[in-house]
């Protein structure tokens, strides 16, 4: 059996719910790309077209995390039950409803760290707006990690039936606790919007900048945790 890191390869054949997922990840790129207006008819046009590039590549590692957590999950264990089913198919539709709040908070945010220089594209008048578009993201934000933790954790539970290794156990498990993590932050985004007093409700937003710690933080500690368990290996991860 082919293996990359500690992971041995269980899905080296495409399914069709992989193929699927593929495909329905590629139309909401599509979406995302659709969504950012007409083709530029002028070289006007164009110029202020490709401002908003930074807002679709912000849109596009979003959703490209996603698709890589799904795909690394379907390799290492290739799982094809009814439940995996179930979870990628709602996957899907978080996703796939997820892609305009994605969309407008991705110019909001390159609109207010360039201080309006790059365009917003989404209007809002309200302060009870920006909450609620906040509150929409923080939902779909922590249900599609809810979707790869609930993978994960489908994969320990049947952890004997794929001969899971003592390494894979635990890497699995770091994974089941980082989605976790990283879904957290939608939650927080969601409390802190419904919270905060009106001159404080952009914190709701940037408080997923916290992840640029966190995460690393997280890394580096489950792979002393890792090493201390196994130190004939290093914790490399697919």
């Amino acid at each position: 059996m082919e293996k990359s890191g500690h992971f041995y390869h269980r899905g080296k054949d495409t399914t069709r719910l992989e193929a699927f997922v593929d495909a329905a990840f590629a139309f909401a790129l599509t979406l995302l790309v659709v969504s950012f207006d007409a083709v530029p008819q002028s070289f006007d046009e164009l110029m202020i077209a490709l401002r908003a590039v930074p807002a679709f590549l912000f849109a596009f590692c979003i959703l490209a995390m996603f698709w890589i957590a799904h795909r690394n999950w379907s390799i290492r264990f290739g799982l094809d039950t009814t439940f995996s089913t179930l979870i990628s198919l709602a996957l899907i539709f978080v996703l796939l409803v997820y892609v305009y709040p994605l969309r407008a908070m991705a110019t909001a945010a390159m609109s207010a760290l360039t201080n309006g220089w790059l365009p917003s594209e989404f209007y809002i008048d309200t302060v009870s707006k920006v909450r609620g578009l906040f509150a929409i993201y923080g939902i779909g934000f922590f249900v599609s990690c809810l979707c790869l933790v609930s993978l994960n954790w489908h994969a320990l539970r049947r952890a004997s039936s794929l001969a899971l290794t003592p390494q894979e156990r635990l890497l699995t498990i770091y994974e089941v606790l980082a989605w976790s993590i990283v879904g957290s932050f939608g939650l927080v985004s969601l409390i802190l919007a419904m919270t905060l007093p009106d001159r404080l409700v952009g914190l709701a937003g940037w408080s997923y900048m916290a992840m640029a710690v966190v995460m690393p933080t997280f890394g580096l500690v489950t792979a002393r945790q890792f090493s201390a368990r196994f130190p004939d290996t290093s914790p490399g991860r697919n």
